[in-house]
């Protein structure tokens, strides 16, 4: 999903008598950490573990929807395989005041059933391995609003750009009840869904997968039937219905059997197409484009495509994105989510990194092979932004606070500019995309954890990325770097300094830096500071020429403030290589004393997380007073070398 604009915090939260409620109910939700992780706020605990006790294969929505508003009526079939040793309760969501006429099992005994709220409960009497079919029939007016971008579960608006009418469904995250009867689970993917649109015969409807038959079913009236046989999550099923024309076009990826259809539903006026047309066009540069980089379009035996609504931006709905408009950037984003989020989707909401950072990551590839140039200052617009305020994890701690998952400066662009960090520490751009490849073929069709992806890197890097994740991803806030350089004897010394955005929550950043320096000759040499453990660490390495000029982190690698450059001919090199310290005693009450013989050499002393508590020049004893650090275990450098003590 993009978002036009950075989205404010929203509230889901709604309060109903239902039509076939036991009793009344007030609005309070049991909200665990562990259910909220793959569930909506609308169900007891108690309702959502018995939705893990069935996993759904397949439905038939066949539904009748008109352009002019939001009234859905129709049945939908859930098709379910029991997972429990007995199922005696089938429970699933439906909007409260959607009207169930009847339930079928099997598609022809009428069963009795409950509704609290959201949960619509069924009896049944199957064991484990059984599967079975429910047919609900039902009809009403879904509720309007609420959503990420404003919509509801089914929405209905005429497009202030072009006038055209369109009624259609944006179920991220919660709202895929709100219009059809369904278990809303992230780990449940449904393997197949078939969805009939019947409507007025001036209208078109879009929908996922192949559209296999338009049948005339009234004098006036066509069932659009459209059907998808890849694993599909709950939120990603959609409908859009309007007066559309349809503009196809091919793409024609290597790895492809056959070329891949992209059928764009258009709004049916004559200055829509040609404004959007080459906009249009070029989905099938980024089709290519991203099957080089993260493997072949994962849905190339159906399609992908666009159907046109009046929102404030674009929703991934697996291989027909409901767009508002055509933009190179918001293609390219919704496009990209057919990777990140449709073809592997995140198992958790509080992981939505996963899909909306690196389809914003997308955007950013996308710009540096066909707008060369631009992703720099994109990044450099990202950095921006996440910098406007000095906390926020990627990981989203409140994973049904709706405007936390969807927040532009975090989910987005801090998780966008994270992916680029990645990259930058791998060091490796074969290996990165192999890590975004494997990502895709290991959980393709399925569900993945953060934690599942840093796994991936670490394998194929070789890399550990343990505080990598703890400082961007768990972590919070941003550095400021400082540079102190000087030169001595043609070797460049770096004294790098930092402070931290939020030091309660993370103290400082061990991430490699680029910096560039400007010789008297007019040349630029990119150097990497490797090694930073701490917020002061000194860098040497061998150099020719004067120094002009030092410039941080010139490509935008790291969200950070630069604090600027400076040269400083008072700095020692204590950067030796290949240098180990001696230390006794070890534990020590009031002083250490050095051995190897090192003569005048700086000293520097760090906490367990990393400051410099204290620091001097060693004396002819060789010997450095602790008294006065309180009992713990530190850090000792000195002349490149470093080892640890404890200070009793």
């Amino acid at each position: 999903m993009k978002l036009k604009l950075v989205i404010s915090a929203l509230t889901f939260g709604f309060c109903s008598m239902l039509a076939h409620s036991q009793s009344s109910h007030d609005c309070s939700r049991l909200k665990s950490h562990h259910h909220a992780d793959m569930r909506s706020d609308r169900l007891s605990d108690h309702y959502i573990d018995l939705t893990e006790n069935y996993n759904v294969h397949f439905y038939k929505l066949d539904l009748n929807i008109e352009r002019t508003s939001t009234y859905v009526e129709g049945a939908v079939q859930m098709h379910v395989e029991v997972l429990s040793p007995i199922l005696d309760t089938l429970l699933f969501e439906l909007w409260d005041d959607l009207w169930i006429d009847d339930i079928l099992l099997n598609g022809t005994t009428a069963v009795p059933f409950t509704r609290d709220e959201s949960a619509v409960i069924v009896p049944v009497d199957y064991e484990e391995g059984d599967h079975f079919f429910i047919e609900v029939i039902y009809e009403g007016s879904p509720p309007s609003g609420g959503g990420p971008l404003g919509n509801g579960g089914m929405n209905n608006d005429s497009s202030p750009s072009w006038g055209n009418q369109a009624t259609w469904s944006l179920s991220e995250p919660f709202a895929a009840y709100e219009w059809f009867p369904c278990k809303q689970s992230l780990t449940d993917k449904i393997d197949s869904v078939y969805t009939f649109v019947t409507t007025n015969e001036s209208n078109m409807a879009g929908s996922n997968g192949l559209l296999t038959a338009v049948v005339d079913v009234a004098p006036d009236k066509k069932r659009y039937e459209w059907k998808t046989y890849y694993p599909i999550d709950y939120y990603l099923i959609s409908i859009a219905v309007a007066e559309y024309v349809e503009y196809t076009i091919y793409a024609e990826p290597d790895g492809a059997a056959e070329p891949i259809m992209v059928q764009n539903f258009i709004y049916d006026n004559p200055a829509c197409l040609p404004y959007f047309e080459s906009d249009i066009n070029e989905t099938v540069d980024f089709i290519e484009l991203y099957s080089d980089l993260f493997g072949l379009y994962p849905f190339a035996n159906e399609k992908y495509g666009h159907c046109m609504a009046p929102l404030s931006g674009g929703m991934e709905h697996q291989t027909m994105t409901t767009q508002g408009y055509f933009t190179p950037g918001l293609t390219a984003h919704e496009l990209g989510h057919q990777w990140f989020g449709d073809n592997v989707t995140c198992a958790s909401w509080s992981d939505i990194w996963l899909n909306e950072g690196f389809a914003s990551y997308s955007e950013e590839l996308m710009l540096a092979v066909h707008y060369p140039g631009e992703e720099v200052s994109s990044m450099g617009g990202r950095h921006f932004n996440i910098m406007s305020e000095n906390g926020g994890s990627v990981w989203v701690e409140d994973s049904l606070n709706v405007g936390r998952i969807f927040s532009g400066r975090l989910t987005y662009d801090k998780g966008a500019a994270i992916v680029h960090t990645l990259r930058f520490l791998i060091d490796n751009d074969d290996q990165f995309f192999d890590v975004l490849q494997t990502y895709q073929s290991t959980y393709g069709g399925g569900t993945a954890q953060a934690a599942d992806f840093k796994e991936i890197a670490e394998t194929i890097s070789g890399k550990d990325f343990t505080a990598f994740f703890n400082e961007w991803y768990y972590g919070e806030g941003f550095p400021t770097y400082h540079v102190e350089y000087t030169l001595v004897g043609g070797e460049l010394i770096v004294l790098l300094e930092q402070e931290v955005s939020m030091e309660g929550v993370t103290p400082f950043f061990t991430n490699d830096l680029e910096i560039r320096v400007l010789d008297d000759a007019g040349d630029y040499t990119t150097l990497r500071l490797t090694d930073i453990d701490g917020t002061a660490s000194y860098h040497s390495f061998p150099f020719d020429g004067e120094v002009e000029n030092v410039v941080i982190d010139s490509k935008n690698w790291i969200i950070n403030e630069d604090g600027g450059a400076e040269e400083n001919n008072n700095l020692v090199n204590i950067v030796e290589s290949n240098v180990s310290i001696e230390v006794y005693p070890n534990p020590t009450t009031d002083h250490l004393i050095i051995k190897n013989g090192f003569e005048n050499g700086a000293y520097v002393i760090y906490d367990a997380i990393g400051r410099n508590v204290l620091n001097g020049e060693l004396s002819s004893s060789n010997k450095i007073n602790v008294a006065a650090l309180s009992p713990g275990q530190y850090v000792l450098k000195i002349n490149g070398g470093q080892t640890s003590f404890t200070k009793q």
